[in-house]
């Protein structure tokens, strides 16, 4: 391995899964302002949409998680074509 070009600040951080509140801790590199107490401990938070606990392909369920409304935004752009 090279030398010097692996980050030196890893540390432990929460992980929030936003659409089933579930948290992971792992350690990261990434840099945020947020902050999470979990287990009388407070770690950096970094804020997920998705994750293992509510991705379909892990979970098996046929889960519709839109955020962006993104589907309403196609549902209207394209009703007009729906005759």
């Amino acid at each position: 391995m090279k030398k010097g070009i692996h980050p030196d600040n890893y540390r432990l951080v929460a992980f929030k899964d936003m659409s089933n509140e579930d948290v992971f801790l792992t350690r990261s590199t990434a840099d945020t302002k947020d902050k999470l107490l979990v287990d009388g401990v407070e770690y950096p938070l970094i804020k997920l949409e998705i994750s293992r606990t509510s991705h379909p392909f892990y979970t098996g369920k046929s889960k519709l998680v839109d955020t962006a409304g993104r589907i309403d935004k196609f549902k209207n752009k394209y009703s007009k074509f729906s005759k």
